[in-house]
């Protein structure tokens, strides 16, 4: 790792007023660090900030500093938000990396990670060799030909499928924002990630309040069980009466540049009976506009059954 120095501010406003990289749990920042991809002067332990609590009084509000593992056993979470939490990673990660932290980090694109190799992402305009080399694991859904990289966050596909915003705090004030809108496209710009300004932070998630969540899930298909990185994955909450589906909130990961709402979905479930037949049907639609690369041109047909098993799951 490369020198650098550390402060912790003890207020939100000193923390804006400095200069440098945030550090939470540091369960991705410290990684990046290790391997040079990313290599803050600066770095600002913001742990002491009052960025806490979570409160299940109207909806949901998380304090961007809970712990993953705090966050997933509180008994006001919505299922699909636990499920997702609960496996995004080992234990002793969950005890350690936060909530903002986790809708902040980065991509695990081997070329993003491996310094000898070029990465648009990393360094721009030097190319995107997943394109054409290994992509396995990479998206099919909202690429461009600067970027393939998936988004790594699970907590990220239950919060935009239950229409979360994120709050923000900057040196020129707060700003609440859409998940769904925060996080960018690759377009041409694939370095830029998300909507998060130069200084901002993330203070707070809030869901809002949404009865029927109650029936929610979270499903993700991995190549190995032990807290792997999906390579789909899909969150799924039903309003289901009288065996009908009256309404529906679907999202996938793993498949995509960003955590991927599928409205497509979503309009074909309403009014539809509560069937595997009927869930077939809905999700025969989630893959529209997939550009499958040479490597990954399964993740076609495993999101459409992720997504089926998921609505399956979340029907009972």
């Amino acid at each position: 790792m490369r020198p650098f120095d550390l402060s912790a501010p003890a207020t939100v406003e000193a923390a804006l007023a400095s200069t440098g990289t945030f550090l939470a749990g540091g369960t991705t920042l410290v990684d990046l660090m290790k391997l040079n991809v990313m290599t803050p002067r600066h770095v600002l332990d913001i742990n002491a900030l009052p960025l806490r609590g979570i409160d299940t009084s109207d909806g949901l509000r998380i304090g961007a500093l809970e712990r993953m593992s705090d966050v997933a056993r509180h008994p006001g979470v919505y299922p699909a938000i636990s499920r997702a939490l609960l496996q995004s990673a080992s234990q002793q990660l969950r005890n350690m990396a936060s909530i903002g932290g986790n809708l902040l980090q980065r991509t695990r694109c081997g070329y993003f990670r491996d310094v000898t190799m070029p990465c648009n992402k990393r360094e721009p305009g030097s190319g995107c060799p997943a394109v054409s080399g290994a992509n396995r694991t990479h998206a099919v859904l909202g690429t461009s030909d600067s970027c393939v990289a998936t988004h790594a966050s699970d907590l990220a596909v239950a919060l935009v499928a239950l229409d979360a915003e994120v709050r923000l705090a900057g040196a020129s004030g707060t700003r609440t924002v859409r998940l769904a809108d925060f996080y960018r496209l690759p377009g041409e710009t694939p370095e830029v990630e998300n909507d998060l300004r130069p200084g901002e932070l993330i203070t707070e998630v809030v869901v809002p309040r949404l009865d029927w969540a109650r029936r929610s899930t979270y499903v993700k298909v991995r190549d190995r069980q032990s807290y792997e990185f999906a390579l789909c994955s899909a969150a799924v909450a039903l309003d289901i009466r009288d065996s009908r589906v009256v309404d529906a909130r679907v999202a996938v990961g793993g498949v995509a540049t960003r955590p991927w709402r599928l409205a497509a979905v979503e309009a074909a479930l309403r009014g539809a009976p509560a069937t595997e037949a009927a869930f077939e049907d809905a999700a025969s639609v989630a893959a529209e506009g997939a550009r499958p690369l040479p490597g990954n041109g399964f993740k076609v047909s495993l999101l459409k059954r992720t997504v089926v098993r998921a609505l399956i799951e979340g029907s009972r």
